[in-house]
């Protein structure tokens, strides 16, 4: 079978202890039975390790961090796509997200796809309005309360029993066992990802996490569950199990149809031991960074979120491999310092330049 010629963005090259989704996209990307895929890295930061893995990345471009606008990003997306010739972006950081939605419509006007949540689906997830979203879709979630100041925080705890978990506005949580912990925690996260902060029920038991694709027409396109096995004390998942749970499968359908998903989506869930009942604690908008135990497990959701972007008849996987594992480990590149100087001062490097290619 003849692949199909494609050139892929891909945001989220942080691959270090708090790994980002970008190099796992590609790792399923790079696998695809139907895509002959080149890949073009857009980092934010110079040490971004994804910039420095060869067998990933064929071109590296800096892009300017979402505060600066969605205007900048579109400009320096267009030069890209004039080196470049994109055919599809995948953005996997929540902070991007609402400017990539922003202009969407203009890249589509340029020639390049994406497969994003509207800005109505996208709101509507939030962490601060989840307990809306519970309700409207009738699905247990925990009950949380927003904080947008710091003077508010202290009447917003007496709402809780201890302890509350403390979380940021996209990453980031944390468990407060006392008011001290819980107010030392707003500060810490409002400084660095501002506020609101939002208060969350503490919900004792297991954590699962789901990762999905909807279509964007109500169609769950594919999901894998994995059970955590091992949690970092950041709360990162370093290893986890795909498992069999229809209880679980039935949620993200009725998440995905109901809201009318387009693109990726993580769920991520606590059964709680003493009732056995199943809370959703965050709805994550893109894929997560364990994503390519999917397409380890017979769904690559990448390649499918791809091909459907490019407006290809992409049938529903309901089948996956139950029990494979997945373990994180540390390795250290070793690369020379022209590298580093070369992105940091031209804001972008070739390992498989296109003019070679062609």
């Amino acid at each position: 079978m003849n692949k199909l010629p494609v050139t892929i963005a891909v945001t989220g090259l942080n691959n270090s202890d708090n790994p980002g989704p970008g190099i796992p996209v590609i790792r399923s990307l790079r696998e695809s039975r139907y895509l002959d895929v080149r890949i073009v890295g857009l980092s934010y930061e110079n040490l971004e390790p994804g910039i420095y893995l060869d067998d990933m990345v064929d071109m590296v471009y800096s892009i300017p961090y979402p505060s600066l606008g969605h205007e900048t990003l579109l400009a320096r997306l267009t030069y890209i796509h004039e080196q470049e010739g994109l055919d599809v972006i995948i953005p996997n950081f929540d902070a991007e997200l609402f400017s990539f939605i922003k202009i969407s419509d203009r890249l589509v006007s340029m020639g390049i796809r994406t497969l994003l949540p509207t800005q109505e689906q996208f709101d509507a997830r939030l962490k601060g309005k989840l307990a809306e979203f519970g309700e409207q879709f009738h699905i247990n979630v925990p009950k949380s309360v927003t904080v947008f100041r710091a003077d508010e925080l202290g009447q917003a705890l007496q709402l809780f029993s201890y302890p509350v978990v403390v979380k940021g506005k996209f990453y980031e949580a944390y468990i407060a066992h006392t008011p001290e912990q819980a107010q030392s925690y707003f500060y810490k996260l409002a400084a660095k990802w501002g506020t609101p902060i939002i208060l969350q029920q503490f919900i004792r038991g297991q954590e699962f996490n789901i990762t999905a694709l909807g279509d964007g027409k109500g169609r769950l396109m594919g999901a894998v569950p994995m059970r955590k096995t091992y949690i970092t004390s950041n709360g990162k998942g370093w290893a986890g199990v795909s498992i069999e749970d229809e209880n679980l499968l039935e949620m993200a359908r009725e998440v995905v149809s109901q809201m009318r998903w387009g693109g990726g989506m993580e769920l991520e869930l606590m059964k709680e031991d003493s009732t056995g009942d199943v809370y959703l604690i965050e709805i994550n908008p893109r894929f997560p960074a364990w994503v390519y135990l999917a397409a380890a497990c017979g769904q690559n959701h990448p390649d499918m979120l791809v091909r459907l972007a490019l407006g290809e008849d992409v049938e529903p996987s309901d089948e996956y491999e139950v029990g494979k594992m997945f373990v994180r480990y540390s390795w250290d590149m070793i690369c020379d310092m022209s590298r580093f100087q070369e992105i940091a001062t031209t804001g972008e490097m070739a390992i498989r330049p296109l003019e070679l290619v062609q």
